[in-house]
């Protein structure tokens, strides 16, 4: 108990410290007008209040991602609430703030425009089919997932589910966002805290004995913590899909000293649903052992269910099933509209952006490859969603480390420079172990994720000595001007 209560002290407490030294970092400025007033174009850009903008945030990178990843996360033992805390605070939080603020700065860009601003045009056409790959899988599996579930509990067939999702896909992704986006999703993101609540709540005032920190590996299959809960926890610790959401929010923003609040905060807010649910999974049925067992023989939909029914009684039950079946929804829509924004944004030289039929044009050439990858098994398609969606994380802080070596802050670059490093070697390693990938001997992988890694380092070391050369050049040069 002790360790799951000191966890979210901490999470505050990185909100309240390191989120200022982050944002002194960015150098914020409310004298200058936001793309929501500077482009307004009543579809993306469109003013919103901060607490909107927070709610819609946390529904959009979190939606089922820190429910089932940190149940699953669970299973590894105590050893997750401190990824889960340090992950927040120092990668995700950082990686959130800056893929909010640098899309701020740029108009509203999005991820893969903000990489090729940093990281050069190599780097941005990669980016666009990582993201947009990304984006498809997350679609599909969020699609899935629910439409299994309405098969279940309803006579409409499993396709039939998938057609009546998608079309709402469709009517949300083509619509401004203050239209259904604006006025709904802040509910819906409640839901998310009230559940948090809830069972935190019961866990802690009820009969339940949540176990303290111990740096034993107790997964029951022995798969080993390193890279994969780094993998495994994402939504809850840092996750690349939150780079592609983050604009979505950025296009609304009224002033920039909202971005600690909603892009730093909504991290944070996740952080803390993540905890609840891992310590719920390793509490709940006994064990890691039991854990195990029930989601074999349930899935993360059905350990949720019998949790959220047994705590809370008919109300968690009818929160589990809205839950399993609205959230990973909202998610799935605002993948498919971030990836609409970014063909949007890519083919801006042919086509129109502004116009409706150029919505509708790319919300279509969207839908039809995650409509087909729906209908089949989505466990496969989670395979490949956490590789990407880690790799698409370790880029932008790669992104931001390069904005701040730019902008000549100091040693500020620090800040994303050491979970940039961390985070390389956990996507190094990962794509040589894991089975989905390469699948190589873990000590072979353990020794390439290393010297990929190393490789890095010493390509960042560079980086910050040419930076401190121009930047000494640019002070003894400006005085004779």
């Amino acid at each position: 108990m002790a360790t799951f209560l000191g966890s979210i002290v901490l999470l505050i407490a990185g909100y309240a410290v390191y989120s200022k030294v982050i944002e002194k970092a960015f150098k914020i400025d409310d004298s200058r007008k936001t793309p929501a007033y500077t482009v307004n174009d009543g579809m993306d850009y469109v003013p919103m209040s901060w607490w909107k903008g927070w709610l819609i945030q946390l529904l959009n990178i979190a939606g089922l991602g820190p429910i089932f990843g940190a149940v699953a996360g669970a299973l590894y033992g105590p050893v997750a609430f401190i990824w889960i805390v340090l992950g927040s605070i120092f990668a995700g939080g950082v990686h959130d703030y800056f893929s909010g603020m640098l899309s701020l700065k740029h108009k509203g860009a999005q991820f893969p425009q903000i990489v090729g601003k940093y990281l050069g045009k190599f780097a941005q056409k990669s980016i666009v089919i990582i993201s947009l790959v990304l984006m498809v899988l997350v679609t599909a599996a969020f699609t899935a997932g629910p439409a299994e579930l309405i098969a279940q509990i309803s006579p409409i067939s499993f396709l039939g589910a998938i057609v009546i999702i998608f079309a709402y896909f469709f009517i949300a992704a083509i619509l401004p966002i203050d239209k259904i986006i604006g006025k709904i999703y802040p509910v819906f993101g409640a839901i998310i805290i009230f559940m948090a609540v809830a069972i935190g709540g019961v866990l802690i005032f009820g009969n339940y004995s949540i176990p303290n920190l111990t740096m034993s590996n107790l997964h029951p299959e022995e798969l080993p913590i390193w890279p994969l809960l780094m993998v495994t926890i994402s939504c809850g610790a840092i996750s690349g899909f939150h780079s592609t959401q983050s604009p979505i929010i950025a296009r609304t923003m009224k002033k920039e000293s909202e971005g600690r609040k909603v892009f730093y905060g909504a991290m944070i807010g996740e952080g803390v649903i993540a905890l609840v649910w891992a310590a719920a999974g390793m509490t709940f049925f006994g064990g890691t052992g039991g854990l195990q067992s029930a989601l074999a023989a349930g899935g993360p939909a059905g350990v949720i269910n019998e949790m959220s029914s047994s705590m809370l009684g008919t109300v968690g039950g009818v929160l589990a099933l809205l839950a399993v079946i609205i959230l990973p929804v909202t998610t799935g829509d605002t993948a498919l509209r971030s990836s609409r924004m970014i063909v949007m944004d890519s083919v801006s030289k042919w086509f129109d952006p502004d116009k409706k039929a150029t919505v509708i044009m790319a919300t279509v050439v969207l839908s039809v490859p995650a409509f087909l990858l729906s209908t089949i098994d989505y466990s496969f398609l989670w395979r490949y969603v956490g590789g990407t969606n880690q790799l698409s994380a370790t880029i932008m802080l790669w992104v931001v480390v390069s904005y701040l070596l730019k902008e000549g802050r100091a040693h500020a670059h620090v800040l994303a420079g050491i979970p940039a490093l961390f985070m390389t070697g956990v996507v190094a390693t990962y794509f040589l172990y894991a089975p989905e990938m390469l699948n190589l001997d873990y000590t072979f992988s353990l020794i390439g994720g290393g010297l990929v890694t190393l490789v890095v380092f010493l390509m960042y070391v560079r980086q910050m000595i040419r930076h401190r050369e121009v930047n000494v050049r640019k002070v003894l040069v400006e005085p004779s001007n």
